[in-house]
């Protein structure tokens, strides 16, 4: 190995040594070949040799001769093997890795979607399963599989890219490593066959293969890496102290055309600012679900749970006001930057009227605060343009120094916050138990309760991903009131399709709106976690929940003295 291999193989080895729980590293490129799998692999062979248990979950060699070598020496997991469509298919043996139990596991294409049948639908969600259970995980991926790049790299590389995976996968790995070949050595190397076989070599060089979809892809990861980078430098453990009206909107329609590349470029957006985002959807009369067909209805499930996998807070109202509506959301939740689709053009006859399309009352309506009009017409497939960032740098205002006291859920959940429910429980019995159990002071629970339901009317925040934020704000509160429901058997009246697991209700001063932002991201953040979800999932009790809570954040909480170094 390379001294600078040496020293990431090291740095890793120093990291999982301390670590209470499973620890991801990703190597990362921007194509088959660049070498991913075969720095993985030597990184394995130098783990061993300093005594560390590791295994390999599942390696692919795609025929390539010198990565089957490096197999040799490493214990292999079998694979599990299983019928699909009267065809023998074979993926990584989770349960078989968890029964082993190694220190750690190597696992080839991140990204990748299992065959149906399996204990998860992809690949990562198996990773996050051993993470979950304290096994540190090696793996690789290449930059075009992450959901915000989709459209990017369809116009980088001329292809859809049909195996993704949501950013917060990548984001939330302890080390990236960018594994970087010039696009002259990566053909040289598939013109040689170390990369396909001889017959896929032409057909390679003239599609994806061709220098120029390289470079753009090979610029696209190493921007990847400068954002990931610098998201880590001016990352702290908690959230800004003062939130700064810069967090991001993208106001969603059931039918717009186009909905999932509004998505990916707020996604890219936010990830710039390093901001909290939103999906708001406002629902009119005209679209509301009596009204609508299945198709819409199907569609904006889809786009909402696309908004939900990329990391975003998503929010449903029901008004006639859009405008009105997408003003007051920007105003209450801190929001600089507002995302919108093309509009429909207004007729002529209703501009008479003084009818204006969406965007033109934003535009004149809101004060301080980015409009970001998208193209989002469907256009005629034609040759795929040189990409570029399709995203400026924006300007970011200097951030304020970190908070000396870590800001967590369990700054505010105690265990008498902690309700469950064994058996599926009504709407208003979850919202009523709630109030009564993040309020001790009686005479608040009415007018609580009464806020709640007034937030809920304007438009449900329980979502189909399985979690609820009923939230309000209340005049002469000193400091926020949260509680925390789970449910077993779900939220039966809810208009959702996935069961409601978590109910996270919170209460914050009307003074300070700022508070409640944090609050709601935090706890957003928090819930979607895969170990944390599997740890309540598991608890029997308050007690047990408020424990899984606290342990969990202690160790997801990084030193503030002397962060780890991620990046070598």
């Amino acid at each position: 190995m390379t001294p600078k291999a040496n020293d990431r193989a090291d740095a890793f080895l120093r990291m999982i040594r301390r670590s209470q729980r499973g620890g991801l590293k990703v190597y990362l490129g921007y194509a088959a070949g660049v070498g991913k799998t075969w720095q993985m692999l030597q990184e394995g062979h130098k783990l061993k040799e300093d005594g560390i248990d590791v295994v390999i979950g599942l390696v692919e060699t795609h025929g390539r001769n010198d990565t089957a070598k490096l197999i040799d020496g490493l214990e292999v997991i079998p694979r599990r093997s299983q019928l699909y469509r009267g065809i023998a298919m074979e993926e990584m043996d989770v349960d078989a890795v968890l029964r082993r139990n190694p220190h750690v596991v190597l696992v080839d294409e991140l990204a990748h979607t299992n065959v149906p049948g399996n204990r998860n639908a992809k690949r990562y969600e198996d990773v996050q399963d051993l993470l979950a259970a304290g096994i540190h995980v090696i793996t690789t991926m290449n930059v075009q599989h992450l959901e915000s790049l989709y459209d990017t790299v369809e116009r980088a590389a001329g292809v859809k890219v049909r195996e993704r995976l949501p950013d917060n996968v990548l984001a939330e790995a302890d080390q990236i490593v960018n594994v970087d070949l010039t696009p002259e050595d990566l053909q040289a190397r598939l013109r040689e066959g170390k990369v396909y076989p001889a017959e896929r070599i032409g057909t390679a060089l003239s599609n994806f293969f061709q220098a120029s979809h390289l470079e753009n892809l090979r610029e696209l990861t190493l921007r990847e890496m400068a954002s990931q980078i610098d998201l880590r430098r001016h990352e702290t453990p908690v959230d800004d102290g003062t939130l700064t009206p810069d967090q991001i909107m993208v106001c969603l329609s059931s039918r717009g055309p186009n909905s999932e590349k509004l998505l990916r470029y707020a996604s890219r957006l936010a990830g710039k600012l390093n901001r909290n985002w939103f999906a708001v959807y406002v629902q009119t009369p005209a679209e509301e679900a009596t009204v609508i067909d299945s198709k819409t209805q199907r569609l904006l499930s889809g786009t909402l749970t696309l908004a939900k996998e990329l990391g975003a807070m998503v929010f449903t109202y029901k008004s006639e006001d859009i405008a009105g509506t997408i003003l007051r959301f920007a105003s209450e939740y801190r929001v600089g930057h507002i995302v919108l689709g093309y509009p429909a053009p207004v007729p002529f006859w209703k501009r008479i009227i003084g009818r204006r399309s969406i965007p033109e009352r934003l535009t004149e309506e809101a004060r301080g605060m980015t409009i970001v009009i998208l193209d989002t017409r469907l256009q005629e497939p034609g040759p795929p343009p040189v990409v570029r960032e399709e995203i400026p740098p924006p300007a970011v205002a200097p951030r304020p120094p970190a908070e000396e006291t870590p800001f967590l859920l369990g700054s505010f959940l105690n265990e008498d916050g902690i309700v469950l429910w064994g058996k599926p429980v009504d709407k208003n019995t979850v919202l009523e138990r709630l109030v009564r159990s993040a309020c001790p002071d009686r005479r608040l629970q009415d007018e609580a309760l009464q806020a709640i339901l007034a937030r809920e009317a304007q438009g449900s925040t329980f979502f189909n991903e399985g979690v609820a934020f009923p939230h309000a704000r209340l005049a002469g509160l000193t400091r926020p009131l949260v509680a925390l429901g789970l449910t077993r058997g779900g939220v039966p009246d809810a208009a959702v399709e996935k069961p409601v697991e978590y109910v996270f209700l919170s209460l914050s001063p009307l003074e300070n709106p700022e508070i409640q932002v944090r609050i709601l991201a935090l706890a957003a953040r928090t819930l979607q976690n895969r170990h944390l979800s599997q740890a309540l999932r598991a608890a029997a009790d308050a007690h047990e929940v408020h424990l899984a809570l606290k342990n969990w954040e202690e160790s997801s909480t990084p030193p503030k003295a002397a962060p780890p170094n991620i990046f070598h």
